[in-house]
């Protein structure tokens, strides 16, 4: 049986408060005992980072792991395994330094833990960066996993999510910064020569947060395209690459937050519009296996002969080769928009419950938010649950708009592959 989210949150709190303050003490006298009898790297040198639950944050992390890397740090991750697969994209961290914990079931959950827990101590990792935004599971590995230097946000003089005193270098959260300067920030906080309070009184420039981009060999860039033309041939679709365009449609969201995506009618009506006005264009609706129904339904609404239910036809390795034989995506706010980044794909990214001024896509990406007085209305304050059941963020957008910056997107794609 699977944990859902909101059972992971509630265990999250009713067993994590206590155990995070039982645990604080005892690793502060494990400190104190390891400052008097032995002393460890001066900077970094096997570093961890954690971050178990959002794959779109192992892409936008990319820029501080490689940073840190530069610094002469072998970099080591910890990752749910159901999200092991985002961290291929860029292969930025060497698969044996991949540790993954089963989150399918709560015994495997706990069996994982303390099997990460011994291995981390016998990799004698030196530093911890928690990425997670206020989790107290994550605090408690951060603290258990044997590392001296520890950093991650500490809330301070703010109220809601306490997770205990875990950590030895604690870094403000800023919510007015992209996530990805808030990543670089734990980088500077690790790596400085002197403890400030709170770290890091640095500025991050928009150049540091440029994104790698993904080394697709050219089989694999043909084993989709074969598969595309195959699938295109057999709906009986007159489609020619390289004269015809592939645009792609991203209509879920994870159950993580449900409230991101725009409505399955809408993105009906939209594939309609793209094709009334791209006849000849390819529509590819995306999606992963579990959710061909989903993207089925998106399709039958829009009854347009060329667009296709794509759902499930490319693993997630093949991800960079189809983004690289597309044109546009239009997606929710979801891990896509972030996958896409390591191509050049032109993206349109839709916000509602969250905000792209942080979690904006940093690829060639255009967000569209209707910026209603009540969004964002999840953050790290509130542990990302919100009590709205009614999305009038997503609603607001209209196809129209999504239409507009799709013409726009595909006009800059044009220019790029020189059509």
């Amino acid at each position: 049986m699977t944990i859902s989210v909101n059972t992971m949150r509630a265990i999250d709190h009713w067993v994590g408060v206590p155990l995070c303050a039982i645990v604080s003490p005892v690793v502060a006298l494990l400190d104190g005992l390891k400052n008097v009898f032995s002393s460890g790297p001066a900077t970094p040198k096997k570093l961890l980072f954690i971050e178990l639950s959002e794959m779109g944050s192992a892409i936008l992390v990319d820029p501080a792991m490689r940073n840190a890397q530069a610094r002469g740090a072998e970099l080591f991750f910890l990752i749910f395994k159901s999200n092991r697969a985002s961290l291929t994209l860029l292969n930025t961290v060497k698969p044996e330094n991949i540790f993954t914990i089963d989150s399918s079931s709560l015994g495997g959950l706990i069996k994982d833990t303390l099997r990460f827990l011994i291995v981390a101590r016998c990799h004698r990792i030196d530093t911890v960066i928690d990425l997670e935004l206020f989790s107290r599971f994550t605090a408690l590995l951060t603290g258990l996993c044997g590392a001296r230097r520890r950093v991650g946000y500490h809330i301070f003089h703010g109220e809601g999510l306490w997770r205990g005193f875990m950590l030895t270098r604690k870094v403000h959260y800023n919510p007015h910064i992209h996530i990805t300067k808030n990543f670089l920030s734990l980088i500077h906080a690790a790596f400085a020569t002197e403890i400030e309070v709170p770290f890091s009184k640095i500025h991050i420039a928009d150049s540091e947060v440029r994104l790698e981009q993904a080394v697709i060999q050219p089989g694999a860039l043909e084993k989709v395209k074969a598969r595309i033309e195959k699938l295109a041939k057999e709906a009986n679709i007159a489609f020619t690459y390289g004269k015809d365009r592939i645009i792609l449609i991203n209509p879920n969201a994870s159950d993580l937050l449900p409230q991101r995506r725009w409505s399955q009618q809408r993105f009906s009506e939209l594939i309609q519009a793209i094709h009334e006005r791209y006849p000849t264009d390819l529509i590819l609706i995306t999606g992963s296996p579990a959710e061909f129904i989903y993207v089925d339904k998106v399709r039958s609404v829009a009854n347009v002969k060329n667009a296709l239910n794509f759902a499930g036809q490319v693993s997630f390795a093949e991800l960079p080769p189809l983004y690289t034989l597309s044109d546009v995506m239009v997606t929710n706010d979801s891990g896509p928009g972030h996958f896409s980044a390591v191509t050049s794909l032109h993206t349109v990214v839709l916000f509602g419950p969250e905000t792209p001024a942080l979690y904006g896509s940093v690829g060639n990406s255009i967000a569209i938010t209707a910026n209603l007085a009540c969004s964002p209305c999840v953050s790290a304050a509130n542990h990302r649950k919100t009590p709205c059941s009614n999305n009038v963020c997503m609603q607001a957008i209209s196809v129209a708009q999504v239409l507009e910056k799709v013409n726009v997107q595909l006009e800059q794609a044009d220019k790029a592959k020189g059509r």
